[in-house]
C-alpha cells in the first residue's frame, strides 16, 4: 500500500487561505477551463505560441474581447496561462488541459454527467440516495438509465468507464488466459466489450456475461454485429433474492463491478457466488483501489470518484481502499490467492478461491 496524501499541512496560514480560496473558487475556475477549451482558446493558445493578444484571440474565434479577457484573467488565476508584456501563452497545466486524454475524459465526465447533480451532494449523503440523479430522470439508480442518458451525458460515461477499464483489459485476458480457464462468467459485463475482446483473443474459452436487461440487450446486438459464437448473455438483477449464480464456470470474473454496491450487498454478492462454485472455480476482481496506485496523480483520479457514486449513481457505493475490500473478502469466507497491481491505469486484480 501506499501511502499517499500525508505531510500536506506543513504550509503557513497564509498560503493555507489562499488554498482554502482555490477550493471556494473550484466550480468557477472548471467552468471557466472547460469553456475555453470547447470555445477552442485553449487550442488558439497551443497553436500560437507567441505575440497572441486578446484583440487576435477575440478576432480569430469571434468571441468578444470582454468574453476573452473573463477567460484569460481566471485562467491566469489557476496557472493554466501567463501573460508577458500583453501576450498570453499557455503553461504546463494548460498543455495538459488542451491535450491530455485523461484530463479531457475526467473533465467531460464531471461537466455532463455530474456537475449539476452535485448540487444535490448533501441531500444525498443525508438520505443515502443519489438524489442528483433527478436531473436526467426518476431512477433509484443511474445503471438501468445508462443507455437512455443524453447523448453527450451517455458519451461521455462510457468514455470515463472504458478509459479506466479499456485500457486494463488486454493485460487482464494475458492473466486469465495464464490460469488455463475453460469457462468465464462475467458478471456485470455491461455493453459486451470485455468479452468481445477475450473472446477475439481466446477463441477456446466460452463466455456469458450476467448483467441488468437493459445493459444486456447493447451487449446482445454488440455480440449481433461482431458475429460471436463464443458469448452467451443471462439477464439477471444479482441483487434478488430469487436471482442463482449459475454453476459449473472456472472463473467468475467482475470488473469495476462491486465498487457499484454497499459493503453488506458485497458481501451477500460474493457469498452467493461462492454457493455456485465447484472445487476448482476461482474468483477474480479487478477493481481501482486509491491505496494501490503506483502515483498519487492516479489516487486523486480515482477517490474524487466516490462522490460520483452518492450523488448520481446509487446513493451508497465507493471506491474503495484495499485494506477495506480485504476485510470483506474475508467476512464472505473467501481466500486471497494472489493480488496484481498495475493492470492497465489504476487497475488491481484478486484472485480468491
Amino acid at each position: 500500500m501506499n501511502n499517499f496524501f500525508k505531510n500536506k499541512d506543513n504550509i503557513s496560514a497564509i498560503e493555507a487561505q489562499y488554498e482554502a480560496q482555490k477550493i471556494a473558487f473550484a466550480p468557477i475556475i472548471f467552468q471557466v477551463v472547460r469553456t475555453m477549451r470547447d470555445l477552442n482558446v485553449l487550442k488558439y493558445l497551443a497553436d500560437n505560441k507567441k505575440n497572441v493578444s486578446i484583440d487576435k484571440i477575440s478576432e480569430a474565434l469571434d468571441i468578444s474581447k470582454y468574453g476573452i479577457q473573463v477567460l484569460l484573467e481566471t485562467a491566469l488565476s489557476a496557472n493554466v496561462v501567463k501573460v508577458e508584456n500583453g501576450f498570453w501563452e499557455l503553461t504546463k497545466i494548460g498543455y495538459f488541459l488542451h491535450s491530455d486524454e485523461m484530463t479531457n475524459i475526467n473533465m467531460d465526465y464531471n461537466h455532463h454527467v455530474n456537475y449539476l447533480g452535485l448540487f444535490n451532494l448533501e441531500e444525498s449523503i443525508k438520505n443515502e440516495k443519489a438524489e442528483g440523479l433527478k436531473v436526467f430522470g426518476e431512477w433509484d439508480t443511474i445503471y438501468p438509465a445508462l443507455s437512455i442518458l443524453p447523448e453527450e451525458a451517455k458519451r461521455s460515461w462510457f468514455s470515463f468507464d472504458h478509459y479506466y477499464s479499456d485500457t486494463a483489459f488486454l493485460k487482464a485476458i494475458e492473466y486469465l488466459k495464464s490460469l488455463n480457464p475453460k469457462s468465464i462468467l462475467d458478471i456485470g459485463g455491461n455493453t459486451g466489450k470485455f468479452a468481445l475482446l477475450l473472446e477475439s483473443i481466446s477463441k477456446d474459452i466460452d463466455i456469458t456475461i450476467m448483467d441488468l436487461a437493459q445493459q444486456i440487450k447493447i451487449a446482445r446486438q454488440n455480440i449481433y454485429e461482431n458475429n460471436s459464437e463464443k458469448i452467451t448473455t443471462i439477464e439477471a438483477n444479482i441483487l434478488l433474492k430469487e436471482t442463482k449464480i449459475p454453476q459449473g464456470f472456472d472463473i467468475i470474473w467482475m470488473s469495476q463491478f462491486l465498487d457499484c454496491f454497499k459493503e453488506k450487498q458485497i458481501v451477500d454478492i460474493l457469498k452467493k457466488i461462492k454457493t455456485s462454485m465447484g472445487e476448482n472455480s476461482q474468483i477474480c476482481i479487478m477493481e481501482p483501489f486509491w491505496d494501490r496506485q503506483n502515483n498519487e496523480t492516479a489516487a486523486f483520479c480515482v477517490i474524487n470518484t466516490s462522490p460520483y457514486f452518492t450523488a448520481m449513481a446509487n446513493g451508497y457505493s465507493k471506491m474503495f481502499k484495499y485494506t477495506d475490500f480485504i476485510k470483506l473478502l474475508e467476512e464472505a469466507g473467501l481466500e486471497v490467492i494472489e493480488t496484481i497491481d498495475n493492470i492497465g491505469v489504476c487497475q488491481t486484480i484478486i484472485r480468491c478461491k
